[in-house]
């Protein structure tokens, strides 16, 4: 169960600029839908104010900003390669016009941003420090956007597993943020939650409870107690306590972040579908399986209808509806969800992406509760062989499917094999806990 470690997006207003009132007019409808979760409206404003946009010049900055604003449309609904040509358009025309360093800046984090999502991390970082060198030197070292893209740098690398350069990277946002902001103000509230999220992947629960807490009471009295960023940190809190057990302090901190999020967002927005996941998470780690179905079945409905089948959340829901659905392997072929997970993650990550190798595994874990033995042994060698090509490797994942591959091979009495592979197992495992 994971905690949330925000990415900061950035919005270039549009404001700035002597615009034409239809153009202002569809940018302002397109944020709207944007923040209301309405994707599909939101493309269509942004595409009008696109050819308004284009009458203006095709060098114009007001053309870049739409540009950028619609990359990051494109970035939340995983059009991954539609948002990458949107930033690179906006990034050359920032520098054909010499425009201003913080709006290249803006498209530089957002990029960045974009191939974080799709693990392209070299690209990332390269990316993030532009943005930082434009944004320090242009609103200099202690600006509340350095602090952002401190932030975003320090996400990149916790999402990396590089948390010894995440941790002074969140530190010093939350810093600049306590500087420029002050004690009490929300932005701080992200920065909190971010460093605290990076403690609970470090497994220092002690330090990240009193972060996430923090984090809640400054949103809480900044921004009202039914705010979305309020649900974000009762998730985040939830997430803790359901790692230390604390199931019952759990399930209403997840209970009343959802009722949030429908309230506020309406019932079929993305973020009504994580916080669903999240409870019936929570009632999958105590084998309340009848409870969680229902949850991931919804979770699953609305990423589709909003995202369409082959978006990376829908991956991911398949596999949560999967894992609840085991317990009924000989009445369903659970196989079949994590076949289509896996085909949707190979078409967006390519053939040996660390995203396959999580669905290979889970489909291997099908097979054998099917019975399935040499389909598993098959798909098991298969995620190995991917990892073997990769220069970083998720040590806890590479002992997960050596761990299952040692069941298959003990379950066909393939006794030397399988004692082969749980040694494997075991000894990244104890690399991993030291």
């Amino acid at each position: 169960m994971k905690t949330v470690i925000a990415f900061f997006l950035t919005f270039i207003p549009f404001v700035a600029f002597g615009q034409t009132k239809p153009w202002a007019n569809e940018m302002e409808a397109a944020e709207k839908a944007y923040s209301q979760g309405q994707y599909s409206d939101a493309e269509l404003h942004f595409a009008r104010a696109e050819q308004q946009a284009e009458s203006f010049g095709l060098s114009d900055p007001r053309l870049a900003t739409t540009l950028n604003n619609m990359g990051r449309l494109y970035s939340r609904e995983a059009k991954y390669s539609v948002a990458e040509i949107q930033f690179r358009r906006a990034l050359k025309i920032w520098d054909a016009n010499g425009g201003a360093p913080i709006d290249k800046a803006a498209t530089l984090n957002n990029l960045a941003v974009l191939y974080t999502y799709q693990s392209r991390y070299a690209e990332a970082e390269v990316m993030y420090k532009q943005c930082l060198a434009l944004r320090e030197k242009s609103l200099g070292p202690g600006h509340q956007d350095v602090a952002n893209c401190l932030s975003n740098l320090g996400a990149l690398y916790s999402e990396q597993g590089r948390y010894a350069e995440a941790e002074p990277l969140f530190a010093r946002a939350i810093l600049l943020n306590e500087r420029t902001l002050g004690p009490e103000n929300p932005e701080l509230a992200s920065s909190l939650n971010n460093l605290a999220a990076l403690y609970v992947r470090q497994r220092r629960y002690g330090e990240s409870e009193p972060l996430l807490n923090r984090a809640l009471s400054i949103r809480e009295r900044g921004l009202g107690s039914e705010h979305p960023d309020v649900a974000t940190s009762l998730n985040n809190l939830a997430a803790l306590y359901s790692l230390e057990g604390r199931f019952s302090e759990a399930e209403p901190a997840y209970v009343r972040s959802l009722a949030i999020e429908e309230k506020r967002l309406g019932p079929d927005h993305p973020d009504v579908a994580t916080g669903l996941d999240n409870l019936a998470e929570l009632y999958r780690r105590q084998e309340k399986y009848e409870a969680a179905e229902p949850l991931y079945r919804r979770a699953l409905s609305i990423r589709e209808r909003t995202f369409g089948p082959e978006h990376p959340s829908v991956a991911r829901s398949l596999d949560n509806l999967a894992s609840v659905l085991i317990p009924k392997c000989k009445e369903i072929n659970v196989d079949l969800l994590y076949q289509r997970s896996l085909a949707i993650r190979r078409k967006l990550y390519g053939p040996d992406g660390p995203e396959v190798v999580t669905s290979l595994n889970n489909l291997g874990v099908a097979y054998a509760e099917e019975g399935r033995l040499s389909e598993a042994e098959h798909t098991f060698s298969a995620a190995l062989a991917i990892m073997a090509r990769q220069e970083n490797q998720s040590g806890r994942t590479v002992a997960s499917v050596y761990s299952n591959l040692a069941n298959v091979y003990l379950r066909q009495g393939l006794h030397k094999k399988a004692k082969k592979m749980a040694a494997k197992a075991k000894t990244l495992q104890v690399q991993e806990a030291s």
